[in-house]
């Protein structure tokens, strides 16, 4: 263990360098370049089919790539097995579907994981999970089971669920995309109080009223590229790119 560590827990918490993916014939992520820093919110939009979930599974190796490098918290991605799963506990993903155990209630989905991989005490656990119900408004609802509640409710759990386990960085896949139109702001805000609070995030969103209130910067994806990066005004007001603006009049004036 070199003495250099502590300096790179001030700076980047994801790097990844010339990534690259295929699924049979087709290149899903090319040559990407992408790092976030500490306490970054990245959001990650462009057209359909263009490599933004790939990108955001592969962060924490739901995707494994062809090429390239992955390095989260100064440690390169671990392959499989026990390192891996310990790598998962401090990336906390949320996915469009809830994935919630439909068997077990609200309180004990939000405390399997800080008992079963962080090891927390059931009393300890249990306490966390309340805090964390209430933290997103759900907090009424911690005996009840999965099917019982709604949409954006269940959305709400699994945030809280991924929170649970206190990761360095959130990754959202689409997050709201299931949801039904008045449900979705209460998913979004949120989302919106954890950026606030400095969370790490890298989210693949359509939502670009969150991407122009709760970014630090927007990447654009198309074709598996990333092609431009910058800050919300600069990107919504002047998009560098004919594909953004493309992409922009398309989705801003329809």
């Amino acid at each position: 263990m070199t003495q250099e560590a502590p300096e790179q827990a001030t700076g980047d918490l994801v790097v990844l360098r010339g990534v690259d993916k295929h699924f049979g014939d087709l290149h899903v992520l090319r040559e990407i370049d992408l790092t976030v820093a500490r306490g970054e919110v990245v959001v990650v939009i462009g057209p359909s089919g263009g490599g933004k979930s790939t990108l955001c599974r592969a962060i924490n190796r739901l995707e494994t790539v062809d090429s390239g490098e992955i390095v989260i918290d100064g440690k390169p991605l671990p392959a499989e097995g026990r390192e891996l799963a310990a790598l998962r506990a401090d990336v906390g993903m949320v996915f469009q579907s809830f994935n919630l155990f439909a068997h077990k209630t609200v309180l004990q989905n939000v405390t399997l994981g800080q008992i079963k991989v962080r090891r927390t005490d059931r009393k300890t656990a249990e306490e966390r999970a309340r805090g964390l119900l209430q933290r997103v408004g759900v907090e009424a609802q911690a005996d009840k089971y999965p099917a019982q509640l709604s949409g954006g409710q269940q959305q709400r759990v699994a945030i809280a669920r991924a929170l649970a386990m206190d990761p360095k960085i959130m990754l959202f896949d689409e997050p709201t995309s299931a949801l039904d139109p008045e449900m979705i702001n209460e998913v979004l805000e949120v989302m919106r109080q954890l950026a606030r609070s400095g969370m790490t995030m890298v989210v693949v969103t359509h939502e670009m009223g969150f991407a122009r209130s709760a970014a630090n910067r927007v990447v654009f994806m198309a074709d598996g590229r990333i092609v431009e990066e910058s800050t919300p005004d600069q990107f919504f007001s002047s998009p560098s790119s004919d594909r953004a603006k493309d992409f922009l009049s398309k989705i801003l004036h329809h």
